[in-house]
């Protein structure tokens, strides 16, 4: 049997929210027509009131803005940061300004000036420079204009970027401050850690295409050798990070910032418009990482899944996965596939990428999904991944930005309708200019999703994250307490020590209580103005 969507509290709200208007009066309806439901249920259907009410009256931003958010599963980190912070600490490094792009850039010669540019300081300076670098290195005024798209527009900002290395722990805190004041208690990032080095070990390296064979002349390479001080390089430059961000928040002190409180775990992030040796090499590395640093949960695959070399090999990639999860033990997979959509490829290439990514890739979730209708057998693919529980990761303006899909046109809809898990995810919120609270914002607007459904998207991103453990939802004694909204017992209490996932799971739940016990309908006089 399909799981529902809501549940059974969520059916219970769909039949009694038609009854509600968003009014005084409405407030005491519930109260009276609802006295014997259970205690959290009605709060939680209070909340969905006071949800519509906020939409009607300006004030949906500081409600989604407090609303509890288990996670953000598919972000990029570089994507994250905002061109400002870019900016500022180029500025702070020494590093240069090419005003003829414009990007940031290290020097080629001596000084910036012998190398044809400007410091980027000189830039920050300039309110015309810094503005240019601003629009530049994210799709702030972007406008459609013949030959550049908004795909374009997007994709091109990443090469615009260059930061000291040192500053890891300055982006970590940047996105741990700013998902902190959202109420977000976890991100899952996606970044690339080690990439440079890579380059003179596998670069000139030809593959026969037999991957197990492959695997061998990789292994016992130059970059096999250097594997232990690759995962090694990866492990430190990671614990510097984390205590930079620490200091930075000032975390463990009274004037702790509220991003101390948000969880960070990464993904590894292999860049697929390379060749297949560089492209191996970085599985393989992932595989490593996965399994010896616990702050690397799992891995995806990213850049432009239209690329010449993302298209041709997209099946080769597939299949690499496939090799070393069969033979190097199962690993979390979440992959971009179906970022595409018709125009921007040839039909063919819309019709395999999402299958091929679970069946080859093992995903256990989908970043974006937006092909979905041009697979072949749409329908039985929708069903399984309904009934294996592979979610979809939904990036509502990144699609908009990107590929010009959203409103009824947005595959969200068939997922929803076909009850595949969902969660809402920010893909690359500094670029686009926006953070998670405006996409859940986005999602109640365009879909008219009701508070119950805003609640199970924020459950799903905390339930199908990669975080070690059970799902709180696997304990009974769990599920009634939360039912009941009644402190853990002795037998769930026991169960969330050894979940680090259900343990962060039972904390959303504590703030889901927090936020529906504050929720209000203010009386408001009417006023008449002349």
């Amino acid at each position: 049997m399909r799981r529902g969507i809501l549940g059974n509290v969520g059916a219970m709200f769909f039949a009694c929210f038609s009854l509600l208007a968003v009014s005084t009066a409405a407030v005491l309806f519930i109260s009276n027509s609802a006295k014997a439901d259970d205690p959290r249920a009605l709060k939680a259907r209070m909340a969905g009131a006071a949800l519509a009410w906020s939409a009607d009256n300006g004030r949906l931003r500081p409600f989604m803005q407090a609303f509890p958010k288990g996670a953000d599963l598919h972000t990029h980190l570089r994507g994250a940061i905002y061109a400002e912070s870019w900016i500022e600490w180029a500025a702070e490094d020494g590093l240069c300004a090419d005003m003829s792009v414009p990007a940031l850039r290290f020097k080629q010669g001596e000084t910036c000036e012998a190398s044809g540019w400007i410091t980027a300081a000189a830039a920050q300076a300039s309110e015309d420079h810094r503005r240019e670098l601003i629009d530049s290195m994210s799709n702030r005024s972007y406008v459609p204009t013949l030959n550049w798209s908004g795909h374009n527009d997007f994709f091109a900002t990443f090469a615009r970027i260059s930061v000291s290395p040192k500053r890891l722990g300055d982006q970590l805190a940047e996105v741990a401050s700013r998902a902190g004041r959202q109420n977000i208690l976890y991100l899952e990032l996606m970044e690339t850690i080690i990439f440079p080095e890579l380059f003179p070990l596998l670069g000139d390296v030809k593959l026969s295409g037999d991957l197990a064979a492959d695997y061998q002349t990789l292994m016992t390479g130059a970059f096999g050798e250097a594997m232990p001080d690759l995962v090694e390089s990866a492990r430190r430059q990671l614990r510097q990070a984390y205590a930079r961000k620490d200091a930075l928040l000032k975390c463990g002190t009274p004037d702790a910032d509220a991003g101390c409180d948000v969880k960070i775990r990464f993904l590894h992030q292999v860049i697929r418009e390379f060749n297949p040796a560089m492209v191996y090499g970085q599985f393989i590395l992932g595989w490593a990482l996965m399994q010896d640093e616990s702050k690397v949960l799992g891995m995806n695959l990213v850049a432009p899944e239209d690329g010449h070399v993302a298209l041709r090999d997209y099946s080769l990639h597939m299949r690499m996965i496939d090799h070393l999860y069969r033979n190097l033990g199962p690993q979390n997979i979440s992959l971009h596939a179906g970022e595409l959509t018709m125009g921007l490829v040839r039909p063919k290439q819309l019709t395999f990428h999402i299958r091929e990514a679970i069946e080859l890739g093992h995903a256990k979730r989908i970043g974006h999904g937006i092909d979905i209708a041009y697979e072949h057998d749409t329908e039985g693919l929708l069903r399984r991944m309904a009934n294996e529980g592979i979610m979809v990761e939904i990036n509502l303006t990144s699609n908009d930005t990107i590929l010009g899909i959203k409103g009824k046109d947005h595959p969200l809809v068939m997922y929803r309708d076909m009850e595949v898990p969902y969660a809402i995810s920010t893909d690359d919120e500094g670029v686009s200019r926006t953070d998670l609270t405006h996409e859940y914002m986005r999602l109640y607007r365009e879909h008219q999703v009701p508070y119950f459904e805003l609640r199970y998207s924020s459950r799903n991103s905390l339930s199908y994250s990669f975080l070690p453990g059970d799902s709180l939802w696997a304990s009974d004694a769990c599920k009634k307490e939360v039912e009941t909204g009644s402190q853990a017992g002795a037998e769930c209490a026991a169960f969330l020590k050894a979940s680090e996932k259900a343990s962060l799971q039972w904390e959303l739940e504590k703030r889901f209580r927090a936020f529906e016990d504050e929720q209000r309908i203010p009386e408001r006089k009417r006023r008449s103005f002349k």
